[in-house]
């Protein structure tokens, strides 16, 4: 059997072996001997809640008890196979009939996510890094998958150390992200990211003061306006009540102050909305963590994660 790369579900569908493997009934066959898993576009979820997928070469169909994990034992509800239709799904196939011109392949993702739950999830550690791709926002935190359809949990003070409102501040659903392992409990895998958008010094080493830069604004107080100059780094300006959190402004950096963690801004004008969002500014992609320090070594106060 071929070694899998776990992907979150979405990522495969458009590679060359997925575009291979799809385009034939020998190829799926192929994918069926090798045990390779594949992707397809969920296109029906039929009143016995049958998922239909769309094959370059025919149909596949994905019986209702292998549509998820915990479909048959009644600990997934079926709501998680209506969810799917019009997304990509991943599969393993189980078998391939082809008649008269029309392939017809009968296909599992239960067996695709029990794969990845014990070749990938539970070989996991706390501080791993993996990649993830958003799946729902909550005011509480996103969700992600992390492989094959199986969900994590990103809770919103995972999500930086700059204050944010909402997940949505962050991130947005159907994103690919990178994320870290935080714990692993019955199964279930918990996330943050915040230790992947550097230190306090990492992200203060891109600004100088006499600077004028762009930011957002993320929190107004009675005493100031905290404005995010980037994912991990804010700074305070002096009161303006014509700013809501979420407005844009140009700010002028007057000091930067490492032992205390503060920068002092002067907002200089407001501004419209960038025409795309800041790609997130990762310091590591892939690799393990043990222990993160967000303030740097002298500061008056730590910050810092720690992985066991």
């Amino acid at each position: 059997m071929k070694t899998e790369r776990y992907w979150p579900e979405g990522r495969r569908l458009s590679s060359p072996e997925n575009d291979r493997l799809t385009a034939s009934a020998e190829g799926l066959r192929t994918a069926c001997t090798e045990g390779i898993l594949c992707e397809g576009l969920a296109v029906r979820c039929d009143a016995a809640h049958n998922l239909y997928v769309e094959l370059p070469c025919g149909e596949g169909i994905i019986p209702r008890e292998e549509g998820a994990e915990g479909i048959a034992e009644g600990t997934t509800r079926d709501i998680a196979l209506l969810a799917r239709v019009g997304k990509p799904v991943c599969f393993a196939v189980s078998s391939v009939t082809a008649s008269d011109g029309k392939v017809r392949a009968l296909l599992s993702r239960r067996e695709a996510q029990a794969r990845c739950r014990r070749e990938y999830v539970n070989a996991l550690t706390v501080g791993d890094i993996v990649p993830a791709r958003v799946t729902r926002l909550e005011p509480f935190g996103a969700f992600c998958d992390i492989g094959c359809g199986i969900s994590a949990l990103l809770p919103i003070a995972g999500l930086s150390v700059s204050r944010i409102a909402h997940p949505s501040d962050r991130v947005s659903v159907g994103e690919d992200i990178f994320a870290v392992v935080s714990s692993l409990e019955d199964g279930r895998v918990c996330l943050s990211m915040r230790e992947l958008l550097g230190t306090w010094e990492q992200n203060a080493a891109r600004f100088a003061a006499g600077d004028t830069v762009a930011g957002i604004v993320r929190s107004v107080e009675s005493y100031g306006v905290f404005i995010e100059l980037a994912p991990n780094l804010a700074g305070l300006a002096e009161l303006r009540t014509d700013l809501s959190v979420g407005d844009y402004a140009g700010v002028y950096i007057k000091s930067i102050l490492p032992e205390k963690m503060k920068i002092k801004l002067a907002i200089v004008d407001t501004n419209p909305p960038p025409p795309t969002p800041r790609p997130l500014p990762y310091t590591a992609t892939s690799g393990h963590i043990t222990r993160w320090d967000y303030a740097p070594a002298d500061a008056n106060k730590q910050i810092f994660s720690e992985f066991s």
